[in-house]
């Protein structure tokens, strides 16, 4: 789940809650209209954008039935969840995506593993690296067998030549990094009340296979949202995701949250994306 933030001062212990399904149908907006004159169209186009869409997909049994955090009462955020579910979640996105087509389980995997190892060198964030001993072997198995995922879909997909480009070196990192800033983009909307949302930076978009570029947004007013350089194929996109609001329950009441969240009216919230 992603617990967003709320304005300070607020009373009401009311949050907007999103399952990572919600996040991904944001995320999937921004993959459908990446690209410009500017910017690369990924490609292969259609095992891209499956990837995309789906890159959280381990997430979906936890999200629709979340364990409730004693000390919130609302479900564990992202972050907050424990990192023995977290771990499994992990491993169940690559498999689901890699049953589609080998091409969107190699990109999820890296995915996967890049969370954890500062992105492949882009982010100073090294999540290994504070991995509790008790949960270490637990995580590096994980990690061992994305690696190995990744070793065998890379080899299947160059061993056959229509197939063969999608692996060299310069488009598929260009895709899996331009998958990175969908998904951090779409949690600067999911992660942050709209009056809480400022300036940020997105470094290592790339341009095409050879070029990055930093991409800089800016809120304009709660609903608008420049960014610079734009890479989306028209200014003025519209975006929106679901959500909905839930105040804290009573963790030893021992709620049924499968109910919860199956009965709460979703809500949207929307933004307007434009060219600085």
């Amino acid at each position: 789940m992603i617990i967003q933030s709320a304005p300070e001062g607020q009373e009401s212990g009311q949050r907007y809650v999103m399952k990572l399904a919600e996040h991904l149908e944001l995320v999937e907006q921004f993959a459908i209209n990446f690209g410009n004159d500017s910017f690369f169209r990924p490609e292969p186009r259609e095992e891209f954008l499956y990837a995309c869409r789906w890159h959280d997909k381990g997430w979906h049994d936890l999200d629709d039935n979340p364990p409730l955090n004693p000390e919130s009462g609302l479900p564990f955020n992202l972050v907050e969840t424990p990192l023995p579910v977290i771990l499994l979640t992990s491993a169940r996105s690559p498999e689901h995506n890699e049953a589609a087509h080998p091409y969107s389980g190699l990109i999820d995997s890296m995915h996967i593993w890049g969370l954890y190892n500062g992105r492949y060198g882009m982010s100073d964030k090294v999540l290994i690296d504070m991995i509790p001993d008790e949960h270490r072997l637990l995580a590096d198995t994980m990690l061992n067998n994305e690696f190995q995922r990744q070793t065998r879909l890379k080899a299947m997909l160059a061993a056959d030549p229509a197939t063969a480009s999608w692996v060299e070196e310069g488009p598929l990192f260009a895709n899996y990094k331009v998958l990175q800033f969908f998904d951090t983009f779409a949690l600067y909307f999911n992660c942050t009340h709209a009056a809480g949302r400022g300036e940020s930076v997105f470094e290592h978009v790339p341009l095409n296979a050879e070029t990055d570029t930093t991409i800089t947004v800016r809120a304009i007013d709660e609903t608008t949202y420049s960014l610079d350089p734009y890479p989306f194929e028209k200014s003025g996109m519209e975006i929106s995701f679901r959500g909905r609001y839930l105040s804290p329950l009573d963790a030893g009441a021992d709620p049924d949250m499968a109910a919860v969240m199956r009965d709460t009216p979703l809500e949207n919230q929307t933004a307007t994306l434009v060219a600085a």
